[in-house]
């Protein structure tokens, strides 16, 4: 039971309340708060630490590979992926004002596609696509983003040329979520964890919110948990476990930068001198549909081969520590951004982008009110 001063400080008199502590929720706080320098802005978040991907990715600063924009191509058009990338773009530009490249221990290496050979028409596929990518995207790059590079680091069983683009860099997430954190507590938003929103009901001037622990009142109420926002928001999008490794550090180790491999399924990164490793969705979409924080044997093992094989095959390495995120996703890459009913909204499907478009999809989940 809730003492008065707890009920007072805490939950009466709320403007708004954010369910979801990750980049979107926390970046829709700062925003409000910007936007309305007295009010009452209140966070719930279900675990001890943001539970989505947040906290859970694998730091990537991109907009997309080059498989990737094409095979938007394919099932949006030219207008809807420029304006898709460009969000992209304005949103880690955001991200990295809001807290520094400092904080953020942004590195601009680069990021590589590299191309298994068995996937010999597809990568032929890719490299005769540069030219038009490069000329979709000059408008809003100002010079060429895609380049053929000589495969230089050693990779096994692809093709000798990868893919670069010198705009890609790559961003330690603990650190951007502990900054996003401290400045949340600074503009004096309240963050309450291991507060799971159960339902809520828009009684048309104010809504009511249920959590395991306690039901309040909230003047507007604004959903910011992706992956899992599918049955309460009752919008198109679907969780998407991604799942990760990462090795002990590695003497000597000759990577630097992000990589994508086979149409970014799978994805890898250095982190000082140790490799970062995730994906495989594609080996059980039906499986990894899910908001289960758990790892599988099937993809596990082809993450270990994969990185034995390709990756760094003459060099020894041991495993130190694996776990899972969860994207949104959907038919749509653009993420939905929209009031659901008078007084609640959601941003979300973020389409494992979040660290590139999640600042913005919070900026523009605030700006509805």
């Amino acid at each position: 039971m809730f003492s008065y001063w707890e009920l007072k400080n805490w939950f009466t008199h709320v403007d708004y309340t954010i369910v979801g502590s990750g980049i979107v929720g926390l970046h829709c706080a700062l925003t409000l708060r910007e936007n309305f320098p007295n009010a009452k802005i209140l966070v719930l978040e279900k675990g001890i630490l943001p539970q989505g991907a947040s906290t859970k990715n694998a730091g990537f600063a991109c907009f997309g590979s080059i498989s990737e924009i094409i095979h938007d191509l394919k099932n949006h058009s030219e207008e809807e992926v420029v304006q898709l990338i460009h969000k992209r773009v304005t949103g880690l530009e955001l991200l990295r004002n809001r807290l520094g490249d400092t904080t953020l221990d942004f590195k601009g290496y680069g990021g590589y596609e590299l191309f298994l050979k068995e996937n010999k028409l597809f990568y032929e596929e890719c490299m005769d696509q540069i030219p038009l990518v490069n000329a979709l995207l000059k408008p809003l790059f100002k010079s060429e983003v895609f380049q053929k590079k000589e495969n230089y680091f050693h990779f096994n069983s692809v093709f000798q040329s990868l893919i670069f683009n010198p705009f890609e860099g790559q961003i330690d997430t603990g650190n951007m979520m502990q900054a996003l954190l401290k400045e949340a507590v600074i503009n004096d938003i309240l963050i309450l964890n291991q507060q799971q929103v159960t339902s809520f009901s828009d009684l048309n001037d104010k809504v009511e919110v249920v959590t395991n622990e306690i039901s309040f009142f909230t003047q507007k109420l604004f959903f910011a948990t992706n992956g899992f926002a599918a049955q309460l928001t009752k919008n198109e999008l679907q969780p998407a476990r991604a799942q990760v490794l990462i090795t002990k550090p590695i003497e000597n180790l000759h990577l630097k930068g992000t990589f994508h491999l086979d149409e970014g399924y799978y994805y890898f990164r250095n982190i000082g001198n140790r490799v970062l490793f995730g994906g495989g969705r594609n080996l059980d979409f039906e499986g990894e549909t899910t908001t289960e924080l758990t790892q599988t044997k099937i993809i596990q093992d082809q993450l270990e081969l994969l990185l034995k094989t390709v990756i760094l095959p003459n060099t020894s390495h041991e495993i130190e520590h694996r776990w899972s995120g969860i994207m949104g996703v959907g038919k749509q890459k653009k993420p939905i951004v929209k009031q659901l009913s008078n007084n609640v909204y959601c941003g979300v499907r973020l389409g494992g982008m979040g660290v590139a478009i999640g600042s913005l999809v919070g900026k523009e989940l605030a700006e509805l009110v």
